[in-house]
């Protein structure tokens, strides 16, 4: 293992056990103060991130790419408020979540307790290094995060925020690492840390992921991609489909909630596509539709691929269905399990949605875009988990725990 990474391990087991051993009123001030820090250090967080800005511009990133590593005030405001939601939040650590007495006497208790150290490979967006801090740190444990080097800049310059404002509160700065180092290799090595890491969170695109889940001995919560649907039904409101869709797809387009496709009952097409074709236009977005939908308006041909592709991008592809059958069936092949949308005034084939299309969010008229822990009241967000163990969805306190029992005797022994 590099001499570094067997480095920072050793801090973070080290860390581990200080934040665990701080109370809520400690951790809830060191939140406080990282907060009010990364206001008071914007002209340098911003500095850093017009680095790495400038850089991806030269390395032609993509718009939807460049948005999510551009940081503003407004963003950096946002990281702050963030971090104070988590301050309100109640903290999980200690929960007793279940408890029983044994016909021999014994008083059992099963209570939250951390995960430990947590470790976060992330690309291209610095706003998961206070958020991953923060979600992290109220739930008691320790985190190493390893950034891209696309926001190397940006990454390093709010961990030095940080960690001065721990260091500042009496708290020990380790309870945030990172990983330096863009070589791959090193990224390979952080994924086997098994001796120091309980559990390994991948944030971004599909190889990242892909990559991670397939390498790492550390035990993995996996954060999928986001192939988002929004099937506009036969009862559909119309007037509320347009503004749903247009905001799921072009609010952010770099983001894993974004819709990137639609469903459209072939009933509603005449009606529901010109109008929303031409506000798809205004954004600048290109549409990729099947037969049925280039009969009605101006589109590239959709190939198979498509419908099967997360963009990023001012793109959406566009297939009509016969009905709610064909609708689900779609949506299930070729979804990544993350957010899916209906568009319906039908109660019946709402319900149907929700309980047959396999997501980890299901919406009924409303954007995918609220799939965010901010949006559900978690405070900022871990990422969004797209398996079913043992996080699924947004992930905010909770899900960074774990549980233990304790027992408590009189001096019981087994015969």
């Amino acid at each position: 293992m590099v001499k570094s990474l067997e480095e920072l391990g050793q801090k973070a087991a080290r860390a581990k056990y200080e934040v665990q051993r701080l109370g809520t009123e400690e951790k809830n001030k060191a939140l406080a103060a990282v907060a009010e820090n990364l206001t008071a250090r914007q002209d340098m967080i911003l500095a850093a991130n017009a680095i790495d800005v400038k850089n991806g511009e030269d390395k032609g990133m993509s718009s939807g790419l460049l948005d999510r590593l551009k940081l503003t005030e407004d963003r950096i405001a946002g990281m702050a408020e963030g971090l104070m939601q988590i301050v309100k939040l109640p903290d999980p650590i200690g929960e007793v979540l279940e408890t029983f007495q044994r016909p021999n006497g014994l008083f059992i208790e099963k209570k939250r307790v951390p995960m430990g150290v947590i470790g976060i490979i992330y690309e291209s967006r610095p706003n998961v290094t206070a958020d991953a801090f923060g979600l992290c740190f109220k739930s008691g444990n320790a985190v190493i995060l390893k950034g891209g080097s696309d926001a190397i800049h940006s990454n390093k310059a709010i961990m030095d925020v940080i960690r001065e404002a721990l260091e500042n509160s009496g708290v020990t700065p380790d309870a945030i690492l990172m990983i330096e180092a863009v070589d791959r290799t090193v990224t390979q090595e952080f994924m086997r840390m098994k001796e120091y890491v309980d559990v390994l969170i991948p944030r971004g695109g599909a190889g990242l992921i892909r990559s991670v889940v397939e390498n790492s001995t550390i035990p993995v919560i996996e954060t999928g991609t986001g192939n988002c649907h929004i099937y506009v039904d036969e009862s559909a409101d119309l007037e509320k489909a347009i503004p749903i869709i247009i905001n799921a797809k072009t609010q952010r387009v770099g983001v894993c909630n974004a819709c990137e496709s639609l469903v459209v009952h072939k009933a509603v097409k005449e009606k529901l596509l010109p109008a929303l074709a031409e506000k798809l236009m205004e954004k600048n977005v290109e549409i990729r539709g099947d037969e049925q939908v280039q009969q009605v308006i101006d589109c590239i041909p959709a190939a198979e691929e498509d419908y099967g592709t997360e963009y990023l991008d001012y793109i959406i592809s566009m297939k009509t269905v016969s009905g709610l059958d064909e609708a689900i069936a779609h949506i299930n092949k070729y979804n990544t399990k993350h957010s899916e949308a209906i568009i319906t005034e039908n109660a019946e084939n709402a319900e149907r949605f929700l309980n047959e299309v396999d997501a980890a969010c299901v919406y009924v008229n409303a954007s995918t875009r609220f799939t965010d822990g901010f949006e559900f009241g978690f405070g900022a967000e871990i990422g969004i988990s797209t398996q079913k163990l043992h996080a699924r969805g947004p992930m905010g306190l909770r899900e960074l725990t774990s549980y233990k029992y304790t027992i408590k005797g009189n001096g019981q022994i087994r015969g």
